[in-house]
This record gives structure tokens, sequence and C-alpha cells, in this order.
């Protein structure tokens, strides 16, 4: 009786033991059963568009959720079939306003969706009445961006918003457990990790990514930089499993090894556009798919060995993907997506094209400064002829081999062989005239005048002959008028010459003449054709209520033949004509090439036409060579600045054509509304762009800054807006710091004393991220010369970079 006794018990644990392990297995296999899944490529179209997607456990269903729409659609042979529309009522509330959804993969019958309310809503698919709502979370106070299940914990649910804050919420309970403050203006993504049951990763908008461990809320346990703007999205590796992929703003996928003491960029891929999804391709270690926020409608599979051209891509979308899931996770072919098209489609990976064939293998670029890079097929690269190698030995060499193909990866085998030309020392393609002219340039704060004519000599100084012009004719065209008090002397130099009519006023000139000879108020107008070279009279006929305007000859004259004019000439001439009060009619449109008039011959005897000059000489409107009076301006002796428009947008455009971007762009800001409205807005923003990147590769951070607040462009303007909050935690507590000041609430301890000095810090103030000590930034920099301890004596191996 008693060995029975001992021994049923045993029994008993050994049979439950067992059935555990038969349960486990059966739920293993079904979760792994992935022959039955077969399909083709289909799409259905929806409501309304998607945000996003999730998948089922046994990859039968799928939920499609949006700001109009959420519904399951059962996965057929045939296509989609929908199942179930969760949006019930007559007026259904924000609540079913889904900014992400997820399907437990546990729990089959539970869904968690993010409301662009903030709530976070659970949903029970068993419920048996319409209505399929089971818990309602509202503790967020912006839009929930993100909402991820544990792995392994049926009622754990983690959610990011907004607001800047994380929240885990226990299924059981009616609040969140635990509440995560990422210091930042908001959280883009969250996911638990695979490898370790209490970590998770968080993006977040200012570029960082931080990790958690969901025991210790108060304080994350890493973070890094991983993007130089926000970070939209992150995705664990399912095999790798210290492998984190993150996307964002700038346009790169980048994978970082987690494993290691410090975290370590292992790979990064180049799209083109802003990453908006990441997801690792099931049963496939080097591949992951992508899909982009704007502009490119695409979904991208890339091999992150090869980050600079897709695997594969899927072409089906005609707008923004917004969701992008694998079907089943052990299966690596078939591929489900929404998007803002209100389409739904599921990807067979054997119908996606393949961009690599029609890559092509030949490439040529130009380096930062004037190295020249070429790649081309080996069987091209055979001679040497006019290859100039570098002093430090032959750097020609191939960047792409032959290589075993892998069955995984039937990525085509390309061959390519690269050659580097070094640009010679000193040589006209070196980059230093562009630094020293972006340093030299000034771009406001004087009057336009002044800006011209300081750019001209700054880029006269380095040679830059035809920029230096440039200016000079740009302050003539736009510059105001002269000043008429000027000095008449100055508009006759000693050679004789003048200068252009539009170049200095007359007005006072004119008035000295009229006091010398008032009694010749009325002249003969063939008086003033043959007395043309000793005639000193310059004044305004009856009637004229304007200024005079003056037509000068290409003829030398003597200053002695301008002014020895005598009056004694004048009792030989002719009968004087009177002039009628509206002096000059115009008989014709005023042409740019008018022909001659009828030729008027000079009489014999005046003193300066000979005897033969005086049988050929004929006056045209532009080749006499004196002064004439007009009663009248016909025109105004200064163009207008719009007239003048055309010829600089054209200007502008060949020198950004020529590549000179940095002339494009500082002619821009220094004329500003005068051509900026005459050049398109998408233009402007190109040349922008280019020539703040080229400030930036240079390290120019200074011009670059006023380069963009100088911009009128909306797009460039935002550059200087984003991410402009700065959280700070106190270095002595490690709480956050409030608004108010630099004096923590809570130690009463000043936040910004070097670490070095210890004195308050009231200029530029570098700190560590790891530690968060920091100093005045010379202290800082000679103190990690000699070592990479903290100063702080915490014990961090700080790095300034």
């Amino acid at each position: 009786m008693s060995l029975s006794s001992t021994c049923w018990p045993e029994k008993e644990l050994h049979l439950s033991h067992l059935l555990f392990l038969c349960i486990l297995q059966l739920e293993m296999e079904k979760m792994t059963k992935v022959s039955t899944i077969s399909g083709r490529t289909m799409f259905c179209h929806l409501d309304a568009p998607a945000n996003a997607i999730s998948v089922c456990r046994d990859a039968s269903q799928v939920v499609v959720a949006g700001r109009n729409i959420f519904k399951i659609y059962g996965l057929e042979e045939d296509g989609f079939v929908e199942r179930l529309n969760l949006r019930v009522g007559r007026k259904p509330s924000l609540n079913f306003s889904c900014a992400d959804v997820m399907w437990h993969q546990m729990e089959e019958n539970l869904l968690a969706t993010a409301a662009t309310n903030g709530a976070v809503v659970t949903w029970n698919l068993a419920r048996p009445c319409r209505n399929k709502q089971e818990q309602l979370f509202t503790e967020h106070k912006r839009t929930v961006n993100k909402v991820c299940f544990h792995p392994t914990e049926v009622n754990m649910l983690l959610s990011g918003s907004q607001d800047g804050f994380m929240k885990c919420f226990d299924l059981r309970k009616k609040e969140s457990v635990s509440t995560f403050s990422g210091q930042s203006e908001s959280v883009r993504d969250v996911q638990f990790s695979m490898k370790d049951y209490f970590t998770f990763a968080a993006s977040f908008e200012n570029g960082n990514v931080q990790l958690w461990d969901i025991r210790r809320p108060d304080r994350y346990e890493r973070m890094f930089t991983a993007h130089t703007g926000p970070v939209f999205c992150c995705d664990w590796h399912p095999e790798d499993r210290g492998w984190l992929a993150t996307g964002g703003r700038d346009k790169m996928v980048k994978v970082w090894d987690m494993s290691t003491n410090r975290v370590k960029e292992i790979y990064c891929v180049q799209t083109i556009a802003s990453v908006a999804r990441v997801k690792w391709r099931p049963e496939q270690r080097y591949h992951l798919a992508t899909c982009s926020m704007m502009v490119d409608h695409n979904i991208y599979v890339w091999d992150v060995r090869r980050p600079f051209i897709p695997f594969a891509t899927f072409e089906e979308h005609k707008d923004v993907t917004t969701g992008i899931v694998w079907r089943h996770q052990h299966d690596p072919c078939f591929l489900l997506s929404g998007s803002k098209d209100s389409t739904l489609y599921q990807h067979m990976f054997k119908d996606a094209s393949r961009p690599v064939d029609r890559a092509n293998p030949e490439g040529l670029c130009f380096g930062l400064f004037g190295d020249l890079a070429f790649a081309a097929k080996e069987s091209l690269m055979t001679g040497d002829v006019g290859r100039k190698t570098y002093p430090g030995g032959d750097r020609r060499y191939p960047i792409f081999f032959f290589k075993k193909p892998d069955v995984t990866a039937q990525f085509a085998q390309v061959s390519s062989a690269l050659s580097v030309f070094e640009s010679e020392a000193g040589s006209s393609v070196g980059m230093d005239w562009f630094i020293n002219t972006a340093q030299s340039y000034l771009l406001s704060g004087k009057p336009f005048a002044e800006l011209c004519e300081h750019n001209a000599q700054v880029a006269k100084k380095l040679n830059r002959l035809q920029e230096s012009t440039t200016w000079t004719m740009l302050r003539i065209m736009f510059s105001e008028p002269a000043n008429p008090s000027l000095s008449t002397n100055h508009n006759l130099n000693k050679s004789g010459n003048l200068p252009l009519v539009n170049s200095f006023s007359m007005k006072e000139m004119s008035a000295a003449l009229n006091e010398r000879n008032k009694e010749n108020r009325q002249d003969n107008i063939h008086s003033l054709e043959t007395n043309l070279n000793n005639n000193d009279e310059n004044e305004e006929t009856e009637g004229s209520e304007g200024q005079a305007e003056y037509l000068f000859g290409d003829a030398e004259l003597d200053d002695d033949d301008l002014y020895s004019m005598e009056h004694d000439n004048q009792a030989a001439e002719e009968p004087e004509y009177l002039l009628p009060q509206e002096a000059f009619p115009l008989r014709h449109e005023i042409m740019d090439h008018p022909s001659a008039p009828e030729p008027v011959q000079e009489k014999p005897e005046s003193p300066h036409v000979s005897g033969s000059e005086a049988e050929n000489t004929c006056l045209t409107p532009m080749e006499s060579i004196s002064l004439i009076s007009v009663s009248q301006l016909l025109f105004s002796p200064h163009l207008p600045p719009k007239f003048f428009c055309p010829i600089v947008k054209e200007m502008l455009c060949y020198y950004a054509e020529q590549g000179d971007v940095q002339m494009a762009v500082s002619v821009l800001i220094v004329l500003g509304d005068r051509i900026r409205k005459e050049i398109d807005e998408l233009m402007q923003e190109h040349w922008y762009m280019s020539y703040i990147d080229l400030l930036q590769r240079f390290e120019l951070w200074n011009v670059s800054n006023e380069v963009i607040k100088l911009s009128t462009c909306g797009a460039i303007m935002c550059l200087n807006q984003a991410s402009t909050t700065l959280h700070i935690n106190c270095s002595n507590c490690k709480r956050p710091m409030s608004n108010k000041g630099w004096i923590c609430d809570r130690c009463h301890q000043c936040a910004s004393v070097c670490a070095v000095c210890h004195h308050v810090v009231k200029g530029l103030f570098v700190w560590c991220q790891g530690c968060s000590h920091g100093g005045h930034l010379e202290h800082v920099m000679e103190w990690l010369k000699q070592s990479k301890h903290c100063p702080a004596g915490c014990g961090h191996l700080c790095e300034y970079t």
C-alpha cells in the first residue's frame, strides 16, 4: 500500500510531463508547418487606405487597420476573403482610428491596436457579441505609434507614443504596470528582444535607440545614436538574436550587433527614401525587407552584404507602402503589404523583379579632393595605358570577386575592377578655393553694393576671375542709381573718355551751362550740326520739364577740342531755324538698329571739317562725336532690375550645371527677392541641398547653418527646426532636469559643472551620452588626449568624436 502510494505521484508526474511535451510538440509542428502554405501573387481592394497589417499565428488570416478601416481577411488559394469587420456601431469612436495593429503570436484570438487619439485597445475575437473590444487604456496623451506583444508572455503588451513615453501593460489589470521615459520628443517603434526575456528596444525622433529592462523603468540600459534623423523603425533578427536593424529618415538601414560590450554597426544599406518599415526575411540570415515613408512606392528586399543594389523588388503598389509583414515566420516566399492606394497584396517572391539583372557594371565618380575612381568589367581593364598610380603603389584593385554560388542568396555574380586616379598636389581640381570662398563670402549684413564688391574681391584674390566679374556686373545691374550730387569732374577722365550715360547725372552740367548762355535759349538745329565739336552748351529747350539726355559717339575727342568752343563762328552761319515748342516729334518707333538718316553736309568753313571730309561726313543718332540736346526724355536713363532677371537666371543655371552650386546659391541669397521669384522653387531647393551637403562634407558647419538661416525655401528652413528640444538629466542624481534652469529640483546641484575644472560652464558644454558627465569643450578635449576614463571618476570610458 505504501509502495503504490509513493509510486503513483511519480507516475502521474511522468505522464503529465509527457502530455506537456506532446502538446508542445503539436504546437511547434503547427507553427512550423510551412508546407501547407501555398498561393500566388494576388491583391484585393480595401475600403480605405491601410496604416498597418499583421498576420495571425497560423498564417491563415491578416488584419488590416487604418483611420477608416479595421477588418480581418482570410488568405485563400484564390484570393482574399473578408472574414470580420471590427468597426461596429453607428458612430465609431476614435478608438477605431488605428496607427498600428499587432496580432498575438501565442493567443490566436487576441489583437492590440494603437489609436490616433492616444488609446491602446485590445480586441478578443472569441467574444460572442459584435463588439470585440476587450480593454481600453487611455494613459498616453498623444498618438500611439506602436504596440508590441511579448513573444512568450501572453498578458504583456508594450506601447510607444508621440508623447515620448513607453508603457508596459498587464492585460489582467486595468492600467499600466510600468512607464518608461525616453526623454525624447516621440517614440516611433518598440520591439521586444527574442534573446532576452526582459529587454526591449525603442527608437526615437532624435535619432537615438535605447535598450530597456522591463524590470527597471527608471533608466535605460544602453543608448546610442543610430541615425542623423528620426529612427522610424527597428526589428530584431529572428536567428542572430544580437542583431538589431534600424531604419530612419536619413535613407539608411543599419544593422547593429548588440551582443558586444559596445554597440557596433556591422552593415549599412543606403536607400533612396526615408525608411518607414524594416522586417527580417525568415530563413535568410542576411535578407531584410524595407518600404519607404514617402516618394518611393516599391518594397525592397536587401542582402545586407551587398547594400548598393536591392536583391529583389516588388513594384505592384501605386502609392506609399504603409505596412509589410512576412506571411509565416518560417516561410521566406510570401510577403504581405498594405498601402495608401487602398490595396492589400500578397507577393510571391519568385515573381519579384531582380534589379541586379539590369545593373551596369561600370561606374565613374569624382572624389571630394579631385581623385577620380572608375570601375568597369575586368575584361575591359586589361591595359595600363594612361593610368597614373598612387605614390604608395598600385591602387587598382578588384572590389567584387567571383565566389561560389550560394543557394540561399542567388545574387548574380558580377566582377568589376576599380581604378583610382590621384590628382596632383596643387592642381586646379583641388577644393581649397571652395573652402576659402565659403568662409570669406559675405551673404548678408551689409548693403547690396558692398556685398557684391566684397565678394568680387574675394573671388579675384582666389584667381576666380569669371566669378569676380559676375559679382561686379550684378552690382552694376541691380544697384541704385548714382548720387546726382557727385561732381561732374568725375565723369570725365584724363584721357577724354566718357562713361556710360546711365552711370552718372548730367543735371548739374546742364545747370552750369545754362547760367553762361541764357541768351541762346533758342538755337538753330542746323547750327547744332555744324558746331558739334566746339559747342559747350548743354541746356534744356523751352517747354521741356525733363532732364536732358546725351548721346556720345565713338570718335576720339580731345579735352581741348571739347572746351575750346568759340562763339565767333556763329556770325558766319546761315539764318537760324527756331525749334518748335514740342521739340523733336517721334516719326517712327525707336529700333535697335535704326537706319541712318539722310546725310547732312557740314560747311567747308567749319574749323573741324576738311574739304574731303565735308563730302563724306554724315551723322547718325549713335555716331555723333559731341553733345546734342534733347528737350524731352525718350526713355529712362536707368534700366529696371527686371530687365536683367532673365539673363541672371540663365547665368545661375549655367553655374549650377557646371557644378558650381556655391556661386548659384550665394548669388541667390544676395539678390534675394530681386531674382528669387524668377526661379522654380524645386530648382532652388536642389541647389541649396547640394551646397549644404558640400559644406557639411567639408565640416563647414557654421557656413552651412548660415545658408540654412538665409534660405527662404520651406524645405531648407525646416532643417534647423527639427529636434530642437534638448532633454537633460542631472549628472549627479540622474533625474530629468526641469526646463526652468540649470539647478536640479531634487539634489539642488548645478548640472553644467565642468568635471575637469569644477566651474560652471557658461559657454560650449560637451557631455558624454554614456555617463552624462561633461564640461568645457577645451578642457574635455585636453583630458581625453591623456586618458580615456571619465574625468568625474565614475570609471566610464568616454570618447569625444
